[in-house]
């Protein structure tokens, strides 16, 4: 049976992380293997500054598209002393076809679809680096296109897996590549129906590791990070953390769910399907034991979890007619937020109004004003955040929050969530 590693930016954001990368590989040389891998470093912050000058014709856009190469080449001369080596002819290439793209403005039928087949250049770039190094470092891999393979809709940023083309797809790895040789592929990017490149949303690469496990039944999915596994909140704002060693699918899709970034949200649905545990392990320390994933709920309720999202914004909504916040109403507004593409985060009603947060997008709450203010009155508040604390009864708020004023509470038997301003 396969098993699937996912490593993400950080594990490649230079030379010697490339390197550690390869070293962990050949520990486990005797697995099956499929290696699914995030642009390098913080590429694809960097892609998007690119995408956004160049389609605003800022002066800028060769300084930054000078930095993308720049990253890029340094990682190749340390990594190959053999400045002849083909890589380096492959990613110039590459970097012409990716400027084409910025510039390219028109050929795209909205920002969306211009993003995706900009942004994506960081996983093949990637990727080519790695096919080039782990060839001359012994490793037997196949470099495979990931949009060959995993196909969508056109629902550009978050695109919609067609399932059954998908897995017939990938299927054909067990016969064509995979008796003789492990995987190394992207994660993050697809293709539509209509041959457009299309991506599974930031941090994508978790769900592109699930697809392809589920799709070949494999053994298990590990995630390679630089945490020593899944942790109750997030080591960069909170000084004090507790591992947590195994939770349930339905607990990792709920922390997901309210914003925690260890595991993409739709990661969790496909292993869970076929009962495909997932691990995650520090690729700083691979000696180390992993957190799992699986089926087992008793640990669940053990560790509080904290999970913080900033850039936040409390929106109040109220019907002008002064009339009750009915489920007339409702459908109207939640039809509003759907096509707009504002996902929400925290909800609460009244008799005659209905507040809502979310994650702060100037150009869509100008939509949903511009929608509604016929008939709603709308007021909002930005700059918050959104502490929630999962199983918080014997949880302490953090000192880092407690003084803070808090704009709007909700709990349930399990969750505790507070917008504070």
């Amino acid at each position: 049976m396969t098993k699937v590693y996912k490593f993400g930016g950080a594990s490649v954001k230079d030379a010697a992380s490339i390197r550690n990368m390869s070293e962990i590989l050949r520990q486990h040389s005797t697995e099956k293997l499929i290696v699914v891998v995030s642009a390098m470093g913080k590429t694809t912050n960097l892609l998007e500054l690119n995408l956004n000058a160049a389609r605003n014709k800022d002066e800028n856009f060769e300084i930054l598209f000078q930095q993308l190469i720049s990253f890029h080449q340094n990682i190749c001369i340390e990594l190959f002393a053999d400045l002849n080596n083909p890589v380096f002819l492959l990613i110039e290439k590459t970097f012409v076809q990716l400027k084409d793209q910025f510039e390219n403005k028109p050929a795209f039928s909205s920002f969306d679809a211009h993003y995706d087949a900009c942004v994506s250049y960081g996983e093949l770039l990637s990727t080519y680096i790695l096919d080039a190094f782990f060839a001359m470092d012994n490793h037997r891999f196949q470099l495979i296109d990931a949009r060959d393979y995993i196909v969508t809709d056109e629902n550009f940023r978050q695109a919609n897996v067609d399932w059954n083309i998908t897995e017939s797809r990938i299927r054909t790895l067990e016969k064509e590549f995979l008796p003789t040789r492990n995987i190394l592929t992207q994660g993050f990017i697809a293709r539509s129906k209509n041959q457009e490149t299309t991506t599974l949303g930031r941090e994508g690469s978790d769900f592109t590791a699930a697809i392809f496990a589920s799709c070949l039944n494999s053994e298990e999915v590990v995630i390679w990070k630089d945490v020593p596994g899944l942790l109750n909140a997030d080591p960069k704002r909170f000084s004090e953390t507790t591992k947590l060693d195994v939770i349930s699918y339905a607990e990792a899709i709920e922390l997901a769910y309210y914003g925690a970034t260890i595991i993409h949200p739709n990661t969790i649905k496909p292993l869970q399907n076929k009962k495909i545990p997932l691990k995650v392990k520090s690729f700083l320390h691979p000696e180390s034991s992993a957190s799992v994933i699986c089926e087992e709920y008793y640990a669940d309720v053990l560790v509080p979890s904290f999970i913080v999202k900033d850039n936040q914004v409390l929106i109040s909504i109220g019907p002008r007619d002064f009339s009750f916040m009915n489920e007339t109403n409702l459908y109207h507004i939640f039809e509003v937020f759907s096509k707009i593409g504002l996902t929400i985060n925290v909800l609460q009603t009244s008799a005659i109004s209905l507040s809502v947060c979310t994650d702060f997008h100037q150009e869509k709450i100008d939509l949903l004003k511009e929608k509604l203010l016929n008939e709603f009155t709308i007021r909002y508040n930005e700059g918050l955040t959104l502490l929630t604390i999962r199983h918080y009864k014997n949880a302490q708020i953090p000192d880092l929050f407690s003084s803070r004023e808090v704009l709007l509470e909700q709990r349930s038997r399990a969750t505790l969530q507070l917008v504070l301003k």
